[in-house]
């Protein structure tokens, strides 16, 4: 599918072809849950911990006698019955993170890039940086193009430091270099912005063709 690269004041650049494998492909909506689920796992910090029995300072000494009290029968009182006990099975210090097969992650990404280009929200820009750092000039270039509400402006390995000081005062716009692509940070946001140097890099990483030559060479 060929896209329109457009400038910062959405004017007419270029014009790109995209490839099928990564900006084309099957949409799972499965595939897209794991992936948002794994990376949100791998956020938790994990560090809820109350004590449990063997860890509340106490006398483990018998309250009551075992017959005779008309009572329950009990033992010590650091038991999660009393106020003070320790609790059972509690939450522990622990990760949260679990492992996602790296097929898995790409064809999530592909979905994600997909989805993005089905629904129109998909830009390319010739290139994300600008002459100054004032939020309210950029701002004025953005509001030519169709960003809506959010967006999510992806640019290549180094990011330009004007675009990203200018950009980070505007509310719900995100600016991320291409290592830090990822689905939550492209579905939590309206439109995609990638920059030219970026969709290179991302057909690079996401090609299936590249993956089967790799494993084929890996063979012979």
């Amino acid at each position: 599918m060929k896209l329109d690269v457009l400038t910062i004041d959405n004017k007419k650049s270029s014009v790109l072809e995209l490839d099928k494998e990564v900006f084309e492909a099957d949409i799972r909506a499965d595939i897209l849950h794991r992936m948002v689920t794994w990376q949100l796992a791998k956020r938790r910090s994990g560090t809820r911990k109350t004590q449990e029995r063997n860890e509340v300072t106490g006398s483990r000494a018998k309250i009551v006698r075992q017959k005779g009290s008309g009572g329950a029968r009990h033992g010590d009182k650091k038991v999660s019955q009393y106020r003070g006990g320790g609790v059972a099975h509690g939450p522990r210090v622990r990760s949260h993170a679990h492992k996602l097969p790296r097929k898995v992650r790409n064809m999530a990404m592909r979905s994600a890039l997909s989805s993005k280009l089905k629904e129109g929200n998909l830009l390319v820009l010739n290139d994300l940086s600008f002459s100054s750092m004032k939020t309210k000039l950029l701002q004025k270039s953005l509001n030519k193009l169709p960003l809506g509400k959010s967006a999510l402006f992806v640019a290549g390995e180094e990011i330009d430091q004007n675009f990203y000081k200018a950009l980070r005062n505007i509310p719900m716009h995100d600016m991320l270099p291409i290592q830090g692509a990822n689905v939550y940070d492209i579905l939590r946001r309206e439109t995609l912005v990638l920059s030219k140097s970026s969709v290179e890099a991302l057909v690079a990483r996401l090609a299936i063709n590249k993956e089967k030559n790799k494993t084929v060479k890996e063979k012979k």
